[in-house]
């Protein structure tokens, strides 16, 4: 059977693609944007279209949701699957998602409910996952030189593994976070600002975007001139696009900056990434690294991994998640409400709600590498069991044909 692959360049296309083939299902990847990222949206459609009609897949699928995908399935009678691994999404508002061909599927719970009604039969919740096989192949290299030193240099593990004290791998949300750039009056950001730290000081909690008034969510508009919009939209997404494009934005690169140097105050803390770093101190600054090869060895050999989630995912697990423990690495992340749900905390990962707690848990665990392996070692085999990109395809395969579980 046929799939007809939408690619765009997501890191997580690959994953998903072998998820499929080790199903048996043959990929059919139509990847034009990838090659050509300026094509015209005609052209876009009439190659989809061909591809349709040329090549009859069960269905179309896509990492994200795309209203244009969804149209031309529509007209076609043709079957779209997406699996939707960012937040915010605003296409997700374009009232193509009512299409009946669609089954989109969303990792953030609070994205699903606000979204569910416009078309119930055909919108889902699913968490995301990671490709473990692919982490144990990138990883088994390293492994098996650090079980060799291992026994050379008996118990002592620090000189096989450990390179990182603690670590955090992503972006700091500089160079996309264009709040502080926008023309505002003294009033609107004052008020504005005032926001943005009250919401920094409640974690777990989304309130902006309710408590957003109409005037400022118009200044802002009117003093953006990318403000985010669609054409299609199934509602008035202007507070939507303000609360978390640009407050939303600036709360996580504020929460991140501060994380950072709080911690690098009393812990040896390296960061990864390839945003501007300018605001951090005493933090060990690199530049970006490679998903598929350098990233894992930074989390196999971190004794503690960092995940700070950017605020617009409100309660679902980020990626960030998965993949540390699908490296077997130690994860210290903020809390989210889904992680109960899918990990245990403590056995797989730990949690923390303030900057204190984390703290706190931080100089725990670098002083008791015992516990910090267990549950390294616990995480890692229960995202091998329940929690792989391939659990997460069958799961999809199973809601898009129940008759045939």
């Amino acid at each position: 059977m046929n799939i007809l692959f939408h690619r765009y360049g997501s890191i997580c296309e690959p994953d998903i693609i072998a998820a499929f083939q080790a199903l048996n299902f043959t990929v059919i990847e139509e990847d034009m944007e990838m090659k050509h990222k300026l094509i015209d949206g005609e052209k876009r459609v009439s190659i989809l279209a061909e591809q349709i009609l040329t090549q009859n897949p069960v269905f179309v699928f896509s990492i994200n949701y795309f209203p244009y995908i969804s149209e031309v399935c529509k007209r076609l009678n043709q079957l779209y699957v997406c699996l939707s691994v960012d937040c915010p999404v605003l296409e997700l508002f374009s009232v193509s998602i009512r299409n009946k061909c669609n089954r989109i599927f969303l990792f953030d719970y609070n994205q699903y409910l606000q979204i569910k009604e416009e078309n119930p039969d055909c919108i889902f919740y699913l968490p995301l996952g990671s490709n473990a096989d692919r982490w144990d192949r990138a990883l088994l290299p390293l492994k098996q030189c650090t079980d060799a030193e291992t026994d050379n240099f008996a118990n002592n593990r620090q000189l096989s593994r450990w390179r990182y004290d603690l670590s955090f791998v992503g972006s700091l949300y500089t160079e996309k976070s264009v709040y502080t750039k926008l023309p505002l009056s003294d009033f609107d950001r004052g008020f504005a600002d005032g926001m943005i730290e009250a919401q920094l000081k409640l974690p777990g909690l989304s309130l902006i975007e309710d408590a957003l008034p109409s005037s400022l969510t118009e200044s802002i508009k009117a003093a953006s001139p990318e403000f985010h919009f669609l054409p299609d939209a199934l509602c008035n997404t202007d507070s939507y696009v303000t609360a978390n494009y640009y407050f939303g934005m600036r709360i996580s690169e504020l929460e991140r900056i501060r994380t950072l140097n709080a911690l690098a105050e009393n812990f040896q803390l390296d960061l990864f990434t390839r945003s501007d770093t300018s605001p951090l101190k005493k933090v060990h600054c690199h530049g970006g690294v490679s998903t598929h090869t350098q990233m894992p060895e930074i989390f196999y050999r971190s004794k503690i991994n960092l995940n700070i989630t950017i605020r617009s995912i409100q309660t679902g697990i980020p990626q960030r998640i998965w993949d540390v423990l699908g490296c077997q690495g130690f994860l210290l992340s903020n809390y989210q409400a889904e992680i109960p749900e899918h990990l245990e905390i403590g056995s797989d990962l730990d949690c923390y709600e303030n900057l204190a707690e984390l703290k706190e848990k931080a100089a725990f665990y670098l002083k008791h590498e015992d516990i910090r392996l267990a549950i390294a070692e616990h995480g890692y085999t229960s995202v091998k069991e329940k929690h792989t990109c391939l659990h997460r395809v069958i799961s999809m395969l199973n809601t898009i044909y129940p008759n045939n579980k």
